[in-house]
């Protein structure tokens, strides 16, 4: 896996349903090295951190292979890498083979990878359709976020080798389908729920589905 941009965002006021709303989901390529920090990338708009920002959610990466799939689908749009709001576009990343736990070096950072995206009106609002929110669900291919184990600069061309693969854990793509199905693998489900690299509080929520 290789990055292909680096992104940031300053803020930027939608309007949903009538009430304005500020976001960072409108990431732009920059021609400098980001920080990846603990809790957020350095200098990148995190508007809602209920949601976004903190340990499991430090950083998001998604893959520009994907990105054919979607110009096609929306090919109106401004296309430009940071469509996402990811911080990293990377080339080669691939969540069916993309482990939950696995540890990456990627610049001078060391991360691990935590949860796929789920999706909002947010991306909808930046896609000009609703529609796009179960479209990208659907299409099982979210991105991961990370965890940051050693902060660091990572900048475009940096490759992102695996240092530590996962123990007993599930592919992002397999955890993505076991978020969204209403008939829940048992298997995925034991293995997320005993996985340290996904916050306590998703573990928790998915032992109600056990069987």
């Amino acid at each position: 896996m290789k990055v292909t941009s680096t992104n940031i965002a300053k803020p930027t006021t939608i309007l949903f349903r009538g009430k304005k709303v500020t976001t960072g989901i409108y990431k732009t390529p920059t021609n400098q090295p980001i920080y990846l920090g603990k809790s957020d990338v350095k200098d990148d708009e995190v508007t809602d951190r209920k949601y976004h920002g903190g340990e499991f959610k430090a950083c998001y990466l998604f893959s520009e292979n994907h990105y054919n799939y979607w110009k096609n689908l929306y090919p109106d749009l401004d296309w430009n890498w940071g469509m996402f709001g990811e911080n990293l576009t990377v080339n080669g990343l691939d969540e069916t083979k993309l482990m939950i736990g696995d540890i990456y070096k990627i610049g001078s950072a060391l991360v691990q990878v935590t949860q796929p995206r789920e999706p909002c009106f947010k991306l909808g609002v930046k896609f000009g359709s609703q529609k796009v929110v179960k479209q990208f669900v659907n299409h099982g291919f979210p991105g991961t976020y990370v965890r940051v184990l050693e902060e660091g600069f990572v900048k475009t061309g940096d490759a992102a080798s695996l240092i530590e693969p996962a123990k007993n854990s599930l592919t992002t793509y397999q955890f993505y389908n076991l978020l969204f199905s209403k008939d829940k693998n048992q298997e995925h489900l034991a293995l997320a729920i005993e996985n340290e690299a996904l916050p306590l509080g998703k573990r928790n929520k998915l032992r109600a589905f056990i069987k």
